[in-house]
């Protein structure tokens, strides 16, 4: 019997698109053999809808006519098994698909941060990829960096500022100054793809990243920027008591930083016109570096991946200020664009078997949580100190 597979992508997201071409990009790949795959759009306005052109990246460049012939579709659980049911419910029913796990492949805030895995866990249905706590955490440079700093992998200190610092521009740019200096960099907190990050050299371009990151979160973080920087990136695949690094990769870029057009609008275009997502950004692979440079950064990318507590496939992000030789942990992106599928071919993983690890390990975190206790029974609610006045409740 094949497992019955729903894949999540899309989202409220400034990722949206990104995510898109991910979702699709990993239906395509995936053996049809073993599985019975679903693909599930989820709009900017979190409705999902399924149905034959879900599928088709084409079908995207005209979503009001895509979804006026898709179905809107939600989640029930019922005796235990999770199904996907027409919404509004049909008069005569019928229509319903049941999933026996899902496999979210969305990018950025609202869906990658713990969202729709917190969402998953509320249904009882098992996903692939970072359970809540680590989604989160990796979401948010700024925690995860300071869960990293404790455990001793080395990262650059940042300054975090909030909406209501923000009150004050004044007092943030000088506070930067006085601590960074200049060269700095500006990030949103928690947001992917490069969105709203930008690097200042000078005040005035301070004034303008600080006001560019605010447009995108609440709260952001501001580093020195390294100025003979190197971007190097790992992929790791695994779970928090096995994990393997993949080949590294050395992406290119037109600016200080890879920004989202290097990502996605510079030369990652398919030939059938849609674009390649992180597959075809311009990079090399493998990274040219000395054979121990390559495996500290592999054996750094493993040690952030499980120290974050991460589960499935993770992009890490690395820096390497080259001024000294030093490596720092940039980010990690919990749900990589096109899953880093593009690290993991040099090592003789093909796409189709990297999603199915995937889907093992998914499946075996549903085997190892099946032989733990989540409940007990007391008699609590029957106590009768408990049935008294509001008073004695409040």
């Amino acid at each position: 019997m094949k497992t019955r597979i729903a894949v999540l992508f899309g989202g409220n997201s400034v990722e949206h698109e990104v995510s898109v071409i991910s979702g699709i990009q990993a239906i395509m790949s995936m053996n049809k053999e073993k599985y019975d795959v679903t693909a599930v759009y989820i709009t900017k306005d979190s409705v999902m809808y399924t149905g034959p052109d879900i599928s088709e990246i084409d079908a995207y460049k005209d979503i009001p006519g895509l979804l006026s012939r898709s179905q809107r579709v939600i989640f029930v659980n019922e005796g235990g098994r999770v199904r996907l049911e027409p919404y509004p419910k049909k008069r005569f029913g019928g229509g319903s698909v049941e999933i026996d796990l899902a496999f979210p492949v969305v990018h950025g805030k609202n869906v990658e941060d713990g969202t729709l895995a917190g969402y998953f866990r509320t249904l009882g249905l098992p996903f692939v990829g970072c359970d809540v706590g680590a989604s989160a955490l990796g979401m948010d440079k700024y925690a995860s960096k300071v869960v990293l700093k404790e455990n001793g992998v080395p990262v650059l200190d940042g300054i975090i500022y909030t909406t209501a610092d923000y009150g004050d521009i004044d007092g943030i740019i000088g506070g930067i100054e006085e601590k960074l200096g200049y060269p700095v960099i500006v990030k949103p907190v928690d947001l992917g793809s490069s969105v709203g990050i930008s690097v200042a050299k000078n005040r005035m371009e301070l004034v303008d990243s600080i006001d560019d990151a605010f447009t995108y979160a609440h709260r952001i973080i501001v580093e020195h920027a390294i100025t003979q920087l190197r971007e190097i990136n790992c992929s790791v695949l695994g779970d928090e008591n096995h994990a393997v690094a993949s080949e590294i990769e050395e992406p290119l870029h037109t600016k200080d930083i890879l920004s989202y057009e290097d990502k996605y609008l510079s030369g990652g275009n398919s030939k059938g016109g849609g674009s390649k997502g992180m597959a075809g950004v311009s990079r090399k692979i493998p990274a040219e570096l000395p054979p121990e440079k390559r495996e500290e950064v592999r054996q750094l990318a493993v040690r952030s991946f499980q120290t974050l507590g991460c589960s499935g496939v993770a992009r890490i992000d690395f820096m390497i200020d080259e001024a000294n030789g030093k490596l720092y942990f940039n980010e990690i992106n919990t749900i990589p664009g096109s899953l880093a599928f593009y690290l993991w071919e040099p090592l003789g993983i093909p796409y189709e078997e990297l999603l199915d690890r995937l889907i093992r390990l998914a499946l075996k975190r549903v085997r190892e949580e099946e032989a733990l206790t989540f409940s007990f029974d007391t008699n609590l609610l029957d106590q009768t100190s408990l049935s008294g006045s509001k008073s004695k409740l409040g």
